[in-house]
This record gives C-alpha cells, sequence and structure tokens, in this order.
C-alpha cells in the first residue's frame, strides 16, 4: 500500500530511466551480432533484466560495469537452453524473442509470468510459421508457453494490420536469417526502434510508402556487427513527471535526455494541442534516435481533445494517463481505436474507467477506449492497480492532484519499468 495526498507544485530538474524498448532491443541485437557491443546508460528493471537473462540462457556473453553492459555476440549461434526461458512480465522480451529463436535449428520453451501467460502470441507465432519455423503452445500457439523448433526461413510479405511494433521487430529479426526478403507493410508506421538500431548495426533495410501503409523491407543473410549504443531516458516514464507538473500550478519541471522519437512522442504532441506548456530544448541525435530536454510548465488551461486510431501507436503506453489529463481539462474528449489496451498487463480500459470513477471523473467505456467529460476536480480513492506498472503510477500521478488521500493497492509493480518512481517523485514535489 502507498499513500498519497495533494501536493502544491512541481520543481527541478531530473533523468528518469533509460527508455525499456530501445534498452531490450540493444541486448538482442548485442547478442545476434559479431563483435563486441557497448551500451550505455542501460535500464535495469524486471522487464530488461528478463532479456538479459535468456539471452545469457542461450551462451551470450555479458559483462555488467554500473548502468554498463558489454555484450560479445554470437552472430546467431547460440546453444541450445537446458532449461524453459522465463521472459516474466514481458510482451517485448517474448515476442522479439521468439523471432531469433525461430533462426535456430534446436528445441527451446519460453514462457511468462500469470499476466504474459494470457496476452495474445498468434500474431508473431502464425507469421513465423509461415517463414517455416515449429512453433506450438497453449490455445493453438496463442498463449505461453511456448515451444520453438527452428531453422532454414524462407521470407515472407506480411500485413501487419495492428501496426505492432513487436510483431513488426520479431519478424524483422527472423528475417536476418531467412532465405529472400522479408516484408512488412503497416497501415501507418508503429514505433521504429529496432529499424533505427538494424541501422546501427550495419544491417541494410528499405522504408517506403505504399498504397496499403508503410513498408518495411530486410534482405536475409545480412550480418550485424557490433557497435555502441547508448539509450536515452523513456519518454513513457517522463510522461508521468510532464503531467504531474502540468496539471500542478506553478511547476517548472526539466526531464533530461528523453528521446523524442516521432513513433513515441505523441503524449507530448497532444498535451500540446490540449493548451500545456510543453517544449523541447538542446534537441540532438543519439545512437540514431532524436533526443531533447523536456521543459514544463504548469497552470495552463486545458481543453479536451478526441483520440483516433490513427493516434493511438505514438501514444498507446501513455494513454492511461492521457485519460487522468483528459477528466480535469474543459470540456469533452474521446478516445477510440486504442482495443490493445485491453491485452496489456492488464485490461488498461477497465482499468482506467473504474479508477477514474472512484475519484469522481465523468467517464464512459468503449470496447476500444472512453469518452470523458472534464470535472474541475478529483477526490482520493483506493486505487485497483490490477499488479500493472503504468496503472500504479499513472494514479500515483491522481492522487498528488486530488483532494484527499489516495491509496495504491501494489505499488511494488512499477519495479517492471521504474523501480526508483516514488523516490524520484519526492525529489520534485513540495507539499501545501
Amino acid at each position: 500500500m502507498y499513500k498519497l495526498k495533494k501536493a502544491k507544485s512541481v520543481k527541478g530538474e531530473l533523468r528518469v530511466p533509460s527508455d525499456k524498448s530501445i534498452s531490450h532491443r540493444a541486448v538482442i541485437l548485442s547478442a545476434i551480432a559479431e563483435g563486441k557491443s557497448v551500451i550505455r546508460n542501460w535500464l535495469s528493471s524486471e522487464d530488461t533484466l528478463a532479456t538479459l537473462q535468456i539471452a545469457k540462457a542461450l551462451g551470450t556473453k555479458v559483462e555488467t560495469k554500473g548502468n554498463e553492459l558489454m555484450i560479445t555476440g554470437r552472430d546467431f549461434n547460440f546453444c541450445e537452453p537446458d532449461h524453459v526461458l522465463d521472459a516474466r512480465n514481458s510482451g517485448t522480451t517474448a515476442r522479439l524473442f521468439l523471432g531469433v529463436l525461430a533462426t535456430q535449428e534446436f528445441f527451446s520453451v519460453i514462457t511468462g509470468d500469470e499476466s504474459l501467460r494470457n496476452r495474445p502470441m498468434l500474431r508473431v507465432v502464425e507469421p513465423l510459421r509461415q517463414m517455416g519455423a515449429f512453433l506450438d503452445g497453449r490455445e493453438k500457439g496463442n498463449k505461453l508457453p511456448i515451444c520453438v523448433r527452428g531453422g532454414k526461413l524462407k521470407g515472407i510479405s506480411f500485413f501487419n494490420k495492428r501496426a505492432s511494433a513487436q510483431v513488426k521487430s520479431s519478424l524483422l529479426l527472423a528475417g536476418l536469417k531467412a532465405e529472400g526478403i522479408t516484408e512488412i507493410t503497416e497501415p501507418y508506421l508503429s514505433r521504429d526502434h529496432t529499424e533505427r538500431m538494424l541501422k546501427l548495426f550495419g544491417a541494410n533495410i528499405t522504408q517506403l510508402e505504399g498504397s496499403s501503409g508503410h513498408i518495411i523491407k530486410i534482405a536475409g543473410g545480412q550480418k550485424l556487427y557490433g557497435c555502441e549504443i547508448s539509450c536515452p531516458a523513456d519518454p513513457s516514464s517522463a510522461a508521468f513527471f510532464v503531467a504531474l507538473a502540468t496539471l500542478l500550478e506553478d511547476s517548472q519541471l526539466i526531464l533530461k535526455d528523453v528521446l523524442i522519437n516521432p513513433t513515441r512522442d505523441g503524449f507530448f504532441r497532444k498535451l500540446r494541442q490540449m493548451g500545456a506548456y510543453v517544449e523541447y530544448a538542446n534537441v540532438r541525435e543519439v545512437s540514431g534516435e532524436p533526443v531533447a530536454d523536456i521543459v514544463v510548465e504548469g497552470g495552463r488551461k486545458l481543453k479536451g481533445l478526441n483520440i483516433t486510431k490513427e493516434d493511438v501507436p505514438s501514444l498507446i503506453d501513455e494513454l492511461p494517463l492521457l485519460a487522468l489529463v483528459m477528466s480535469l481539462a474543459e470540456g469533452s474528449s474521446m478516445v477510440k481505436g486504442a482495443e490493445e489496451l485491453r491485452f496489456k498487463e492488464s485490461d488498461r480500459i477497465k482499468a482506467v474507467v473504474e479508477n477514474l470513477r472512484s475519484m469522481g471523473a465523468n467517464i464512459e467505456e468503449y470496447q476500444d477506449g472512453f469518452y470523458i467529460e472534464g470535472v474541475e476536480k478529483l477526490k482520493g480513492a483506493n486505487i485497483k492497480t490490477y499488479s500493472d506498472h503504468r496503472i500504479a503510477m499513472t494514479f500515483s500521478v491522481a492522487g498528488l492532484v486530488a483532494e484527499g488521500e489516495t491509496t495504491i493497492d501494489n505499488p511494488e509493480c512499477v519495479s517492471v519499468s521504474y523501480p526508483n518512481f516514488y523516490e524520484d517523485l519526492n525529489k520534485i514535489i513540495l507539499q501545501t
């Protein structure tokens, strides 16, 4: 249990933990590359440690020095694991490693915790089967545990209808060892960290716009070479502090070294559209990714807005937090096309609606989103996190802007992505 009361404002400077998506991919690509890679400012969290442990279980040599990793790549020549691989709570770990394991002729099994074992995997399993790998598991391969025996793969053309970056990434990794061309089309560009990082490791990727959407092509037989990677601060983690500073008057906050990749910064762009003061300073490129310091000032009047299906990929992880901001904005807001939220660590649509209602918000649930009428203030409540880190952090922010006391039922779940979240909150909060 963790209790929070309304804060007066937030002030100061903060460097939130490094980006989770990039930290996952840096380990996986370093492992499949030839030679040594150095990963700086790597995020050590429950999810990323799952990725690191699986890489080690496949024979990858890893040296750790503080938040720096030195990885000696296997050039896709992995060792057959002698036990079941555990992705814990991480969908990224499970889905991306399914793509890697599909290239290996040996037998392997990957599983996860109770939450992950109930998340859909057929979206990755089916195209990997089409490429020639054998995969099977619960519910005909839709649920973990999943066993894999891979080997000789052939490139396919695949329409990624959900615009899932995890599906795309899994197929690109498998495509590196497939015969011919692997082509993935998505209706709109999903987060593109894998494509950017593959180029950093020396891969040749073709990207173009077609009549059906964004097309990515990769030829099999390419070799990756070890390199140096610096991981920027995670925009999803930074978003909680940006939202808090936006909602509290007299707040002034600088978030350092934040990733502002256009497939990931939708939350910050939408806040600006609502009237918030959120600006980028010191914009630069780090390891192929755009990075900036984010400057936030609170007290601006906010107006509601609508989120469409096309908006969702660039802010899918921040939608629960955006719902909180919407609940305190003037007028109405609507989120549609976000049914993927029901298949995260929890049913995030249900969790958001239930918890915001308990705090006095005016919110209506849809199958693929919600409708919100803004209110002047929220009231403290007992929050059910459903052991979901993003729900816990979102409603911790809510507790700091609501009247009265708010209780978070499972604060420990934030360790999945942000182990020091509450410590960092306390560094910048000025209490009334």
